[in-house]
């Protein structure tokens, strides 16, 4: 897993939370951090917006820790590198003579 992405992700979770970032870990769960439902939507988008990814709806209702949100994540970001990546560049336009 990327070592990148925890902090990241940790960074997030505690922003939207209000709780201490030295309180989220990757091996936190979320009940351990009393995260329902509605928070879990709250930090999903907000993990979106981080890393300006689509984490899928029924991907997100399996999710119940740190560390299965960052693997997530990280396949979501490296799927998202790969699309791009293979996005051919636009064809400038020739101009019109003059």
């Amino acid at each position: 897993m990327s070592n990148e992405l925890i902090p990241r992700i940790t960074d997030v979770i505690a922003r939207t939370q209000h709780i201490p970032a030295d309180s989220v870990t990757i091996d936190s769960t979320f009940e351990e951090l009393k995260i329902d439902s509605l928070d879990g939507i709250n930090i999903l988008f907000a993990l979106e917006s981080e890393f300006d990814i689509d984490i899928p709806d029924d991907a997100a209702r399996q999710i119940r820790s740190v560390r299965e949100m960052a693997e997530g994540i990280e396949k979501l970001v490296a799927a998202k590198a790969v699309s791009t990546a293979k996005e051919p560049e636009p064809h400038p336009t020739p101009r019109a003579a003059e």
